[in-house]
């Protein structure tokens, strides 16, 4: 099953919450600056300005409708071939 990168832009995050909302399996509001970032589980990368993570397909749908409910578009998720 395909996976995907997900790409949370925490520099524009407005931490509304929408995406945690939308998608709690995937996104949280971070302890560190209280914007959203990928959770733990699935997290390679968190800074302050941005949040990457690799979740599984079965996990598409949800991150997807987190990042079509963002605000700002803070969140990109792209296929990874192979």
């Amino acid at each position: 099953m395909a996976k995907y990168k997900v790409i949370v832009n925490r520099s524009i995050c407005l931490a509304c919450g929408a995406a945690v909302a939308a998608c709690s399996e995937v996104f949280e509001l971070g302890d560190d600056n209280g914007k959203n970032r990928v959770v733990a589980k699935y997290s390679v990368e968190t800074t302050s300005e941005v949040s990457v993570g690799v979740i599984p397909g079965e996990l598409y749908e949800c991150a997807k409708s987190a990042a079509e409910i963002c605000p700002v578009s803070a969140i990109s998720i792209e296929e990874i071939s192979g």
